[in-house]
């Protein structure tokens, strides 16, 4: 564990670089978690899940405007 801290820690721009790709790597994560949870958590309120529904029932509306 020491020698790869060692190499990471050797030169500045090994470190940065180090940083910037942990970085993409946690974001991309932690983008792919949020939404699958979001998805989960908000199942048949989104309109992905509930726009057949408003298909099906399209042609039953009734005019009230009168």
């Amino acid at each position: 564990m020491s020698k790869i801290l060692g190499r990471l820690f050797e030169r500045n721009s090994i470190f940065v670089a180090t940083i910037f790709a942990g970085a993409f790597a946690f974001q991309g994560f932690f983008d792919v978690a949020i939404n699958k949870w979001w998805d989960a958590h908000n199942h048949n309120k989104l309109w992905s899940n509930v726009k057949t529904k408003f298909i099906e029932g399209g042609a039953e509306e009734d005019d009230d405007d009168e």
